[in-house]
């Protein structure tokens, strides 16, 4: 049996866009509506605490591994049949606009936003217009998130089965 790189960059590639996909649909399922049953503090302060969290080199390696290991695998069957072809750029596209450039253009400038507030000092109202402001706009763009991940997740395996069916 001859194993080349092809199939494990595939399989990295499915690997890391369902972790993704995972964590997006973990927060749009448990993690937002969780903390939206707190007080406009405790919600504030939730998110400032998962945004400085979340930011770490494993973070990164699962958030941009997808974009990068797609072009790699579209290089890497380039002469595989077309509908592979086009899988695989439909897919990378759905993650770098829908993910990658959602998050970077819609909710870190949200997050970042809300980063700069000193909430323990905060009167009541001006929490409840900080809120107002940031949560359904962030949901909005997460949900973005979670379909366009969940949809490319999707896309990479169905890419993987015409492959795996063309190979045998």
């Amino acid at each position: 049996m001859d194993i080349t790189i092809e199939p494990i960059g595939m399989t990295v590639l499915i690997l890391l866009t369902g972790l993704s996909a995972g964590l997006c649909f973990t927060w749009s399922n448990a993690v937002t509506p969780g903390i939206g049953r707190l007080d406009d503090l405790g919600y504030l302060m939730s998110f400032q605490q998962m945004n400085r969290t979340i930011i770490n080199p494993l973070f990164f390696v699962v958030f941009f591994g997808p974009t990068l290991l797609g072009f790699v695998n579209l290089y890497g069957f380039r002469n595989a049949a077309s509908s592979v072809i086009w899988l695989l750029i439909i897919a990378i596209t759905i993650y770098c606009i829908g993910v990658v450039l959602v998050t970077i253009f819609g909710n870190v400038p949200l997050n970042n936003m809300l980063e700069t507030k000193e909430l323990s000092s905060a009167n009541p109202e001006d929490l409840k217009t900080l809120r107002a402001t940031f949560e359904v706009k962030w949901n909005r763009l997460h949900l973005i998130r979670t379909f366009s991940s969940t949809i490319s997740f999707l896309l990479f395996l169905i890419a993987l089965i015409e492959i795996t069916k063309s190979n045998t």
